[in-house]
């Protein structure tokens, strides 16, 4: 653990890498100490994954990373070329993309926080974990744009905020500035800070700054420090409401709150914008990937014109 958070890890990425490192302790037996271990076991623990559990290909990856995080930054061990494991298929799978008027269906069916985090998803390209934890500061409703801070990859980037956002967004944070001097008077109201700041600026926790933009309901203990805060809201908040969302409006996609960021990339390329503003705006590393969203620019069967249009 301590290894985890020197480096900075997120929490998810800790509760992930001790979660395959235990499945992997567990799978030759718990008496076994990973230092008996090498590259034979790993090579068959991942095969396993693979051909038995059928996990998908980023899940065997996942593991991989988390298993040589163990042997190379913790135990010191270096681990050789793994030969010979069976590799989980990545199947080239297309984005699920809505169109606009499904847009607009889903977003009626949403109202509070909510609709306004949904709102950023589409309107701003955020990933759902981006628009969680968003802080006051990273909000410029003047020049009407996002920051992004240490999205995936650990990268920053500018996104624009839309327009129709700005006075939703103007109340929601009069609101949750409300809740902030609340706990402040309470003698509370201080929030988590990443890489030491909280040593570095020691006032910093408790200034309205660094509050989350959408807060969570109740406060709750720190699991790391032990220190009652208010984090922010969980994911699940918006991905139920999403869910319910896409039934209520009878939308027949598999469609998540990560959908909206697709279609956010879809409709700019539909609307003219080149493919890398597209890429920066997305945060991609690769324009490759970006690329995926140009599928719907074919408009169906690969461009191609069915003869039954012709009778």
């Amino acid at each position: 653990m301590e290894a985890l958070r020197s480096r900075h890890y997120s929490r998810c990425t800790e509760e992930a890498y001790l979660y395959w490192i235990r499945r992997y302790i567990r799978f030759f037996g718990s008496k076994r100490h990973p230092e008996t271990m090498g590259d034979a076991e790993l090579t068959e623990f991942l095969t396993h994954l693979a051909l038995d559990a059928q996990v998908a290909a980023s899940t065997q990856n996942q593991a991989l990373s988390a298993l040589l995080f163990l042997y190379q930054e913790v135990l010191g061990i270096e681990v050789g070329v793994l030969r010979n494991v069976a590799r989980a298929k990545k199947p080239g799978k297309l984005p699920v993309v809505l169109t606009v008027k499904e847009v607009g269906a889903l977003l009626s069916f949403l109202d509070g926080a909510a609709l306004l985090m949904a709102s950023l998803l589409y309107g701003s390209g955020l990933r759902l974990i981006e628009c969680v934890r968003l802080r006051v500061k990273d909000v410029d409703l003047e020049q009407r744009q996002l920051f992004v801070r240490e999205g995936k990859g650990s990268k920053d980037r500018i996104t624009p905020l839309a327009e129709s956002a700005v006075e939703p967004l103007r109340r929601h944070l009069e609101r949750v500035r409300s809740i902030h001097e609340t706990d402040l008077a309470r003698g509370a109201g201080s929030v988590f800070l990443p890489h030491a700041l909280a040593r570095k600026y020691v006032n910093a926790p408790r200034e309205w700054i660094w509050q989350y933009v959408f807060p969570a309901e109740k406060l709750s203990v720190d699991p790391r420090t032990g220190d009652v805060r208010r984090h922010h809201v969980h994911e699940s908040f918006l991905q139920r409401a999403v869910k319910e969302a896409v039934r209520r409006a009878r939308i027949q996609k598999h469609a998540t709150c990560h959908t909206l960021r697709h279609s956010f990339a879809t409709h700019l390329l539909m609307s003219g914008y080149d493919i890398r503003t597209v890429q920066e705006l997305l945060g991609h590393r690769d324009v490759a990937t970006t690329m995926i969203y140009t599928h719907v620019l074919k408009r169906g069967g690969l461009a191609v014109r069915s003869p039954l249009d012709a009778l």
